[in-house]
C-alpha cells in the first residue's frame, strides 16, 4: 500500500526523523552533510511510504533569491530522495509532483540544485542559462561551479522567467545553492 503524507517540519515525528536519516544515507551514501540535514527544515516534507517504509522524501523551503537584483520568494527543494533499490519506480517523481503543487500554489518561483539533470527537465525543471552569484557583505561572488546544476520551476505568478538574467542566493554554511 503506497501512502503520501505532507508534514511541517516541526510536525514530523522522531520516528519519521530516524527513517529520513536512513533514507538519506542509503541515498547519498555517506554525502549528505550536517549542512544539509539541517537546511532539510523549516518548511514542508513530502514523506512516501510503500508497506510502511519511508521510499522516497523531499522537502520545499522558503528562500529568498534576486532575479537581476529584484527579491523573489522561491519554494526551494531540498534532500528530495528514492531508496536506490526502488528508484525507476515513479516515487521520486510523485514526491516532486506533489512539492512542484506546493511550490506553484504558494511561492513565486522554485528552485534546486541538483546533479541528476534529466530527472528533473522531465518533470517540467528548466536549467538556469544565466550568471549565477552568492550575495556576500563585498558583494555578488560568482559561482560558476554551480552552472548546469541549478533549476527553476515557474509559477503562475512569474510564467517566464529570464533564464539568462543574474540569479542570487544568499549565503548559508555548507553549499549555497
Amino acid at each position: 500500500m503506497i501512502q503520501q503524507r505532507v508534514v511541517q517540519s516541526d510536525g514530523l515525528t522522531e520516528d519519521e526523523r530516524a527513517q529520513m536519516r536512513a533514507l538519506f544515507a542509503a541515498a547519498w551514501a555517506g554525502r549528505f552533510s550536517q549542512e544539509d540535514w539541517d537546511r532539510t527544515f523549516g518548511g514542508l516534507h513530502v514523506l512516501r511510504r510503500v508497506d510502511g517504509e519511508l521510499m522516497a522524501h523531499g522537502a520545499v523551503i522558503e528562500r529568498t533569491l534576486w532575479l537581476d537584483g529584484a527579491p523573489l520568494r522561491v519554494g526551494y527543494l531540498e534532500a528530495v530522495a528514492t531508496r536506490p533499490a526502488n528508484q525507476g519506480r515513479g516515487h521520486g517523481s510523485a514526491v516532486v509532483d506533489a512539492l512542484d503543487a506546493i511550490v506553484r500554489e504558494n511561492y513565486e518561483l522554485g528552485a534546486l540544485s541538483t546533479g541528476r539533470r534529466s530527472f528533473y527537465e522531465r518533470l517540467g525543471w528548466l536549467l538556469w542559462r544565466g550568471p549565477l552569484v552568492v550575495r556576500t557583505a563585498e558583494g555578488d561572488t560568482p559561482t560558476p561551479e554551480e552552472s548546469g546544476a541549478i533549476f527553476v520551476l515557474p509559477t503562475p505568478s512569474l510564467p517566464d522567467p529570464d533564464l539568462d538574467a543574474t540569479l542570487a542566493c544568499d549565503p548559508r554554511p555548507g553549499d549555497v545553492w
